[in-house]
C-alpha cells in the first residue's frame, strides 16, 4: 500500500497540543467533577471483565503487562527500536524516538501525581501510584505513533492500532485501570509523539531526504 501523506509540522504541533489538552481535561473532569469516581461505563466494563476472567486471557494480559511496563517495556523495547534505527542509518529518528518516549513518561507522571486517582479494587498486578492515565497504554501509543512518523505506512498504522487496543484491554482485564484511564493514556502518548515530531521535524525531514537521494551513475561514452 502507498504511504499516507505525512503531517506537516504545524499540524503535528496543533494535533499534539489538542490531544494533550484533552488528556488534561479528561483527568480534571474525573478529579474535579467526579471526585475521582469511575464513570458508569468504567464500572460496567470493569464488572464485565471481572465476571469473564479466564486463564487464557489472564496469561495474555500478564504478558502484555510485562511487555508494556516491565523492564522490557521501559528499557528493552526502546533500546531494540533505537538499535534497529541506527542499523538503518536513521540517527535522528533514533533520537526523536527516545525523546518521545521520555516525554510520554513525563506527561504520564505529571498527570498521575496531579490527579491521584485510585485504581480499581480488583487489581491483580502490582502497579505504581495513580490510575489516571495508563502508563502502559501511553507508552504503547507513543511507540506506535512515533514509528508511524518515521515509517508512514498503512500496515504500521493497522498493526500499531491493534497493539494499543490489546494493551488497553489487558490493563482493564487485570483490573489495573479503569477504561477512561486507558483513553487518557492513549491521548497523552499520542500527544508526546506528535509534539516531539514537530520539534524534530526539520531534522527528520533532512534525514528522509538524504536517504531518498540516489547517486547518479556516471555516463559512459560509446566506444
Amino acid at each position: 500500500m502507498d504511504a499516507p501523506a505525512r503531517l506537516t509540522r504545524r499540524t503535528e504541533l496543533w494535533v499534539g497540543g489538542v490531544l494533550l489538552a484533552a488528556a488534561v481535561a479528561l483527568g480534571a473532569w474525573i478529579f474535579v467533577l467526579r471526585g475521582n469516581r469511575p464513570f458508569a461505563i468504567d464500572s460496567w466494563w470493569n464488572q464485565l471483565l471481572f465476571a469473564s476472567r479466564n486463564d487464557a486471557l489472564l496469561a495474555v494480559s500478564y504478558a502484555m503487562n510485562w511487555l508494556g511496563g516491565g523492564w522490557f517495556g521501559i528499557i528493552g523495547m526502546p533500546v531494540i527500536v533505537v538499535c534497529l534505527l541506527l542499523i538503518l542509518r536513521r540517527p535522528w529518528s533514533a533520537v526523536y524516538f527516545i525523546v518521545a518516549i521520555a516525554g510520554s513518561a513525563l506527561f504520564v507522571q505529571v498527570l498521575k501525581h496531579s490527579f491521584g486517582r485510585a485504581r480499581p479494587e480488583d487489581i491483580v498486578v502490582v502497579s505504581d501510584y495513580g490510575s489516571f492515565p495508563s502508563g502502559h497504554v501511553a507508552n504503547a501509543t507513543t511507540i506506535v505513533v512515533a514509528l508511524f512518523v518515521i515509517f508512514p505506512r498503512v500496515w504500521v498504522a493497522i498493526v500499531g492500532a491493534a497493539w494499543v487496543v490489546v494493551m488497553a484491554f489487558s490493563r482493564t482485564y487485570l483490573g489495573a485501570h479503569w477504561l477512561s484511564d486507558t483513553v487518557g493514556g492513549a491521548l497523552a502518548g499520542a500527544a508526546a509523539a506528535l509534539l516531539m515530531a514537530a520539534a524534530f521535524g526539520t531534522l527528520l525531514a533532512r534525514e528522509r531526504d538524504f536517504r531518498m537521494r540516489r547517486p547518479v551513475p556516471p555516463s559512459h561514452s560509446p566506444l
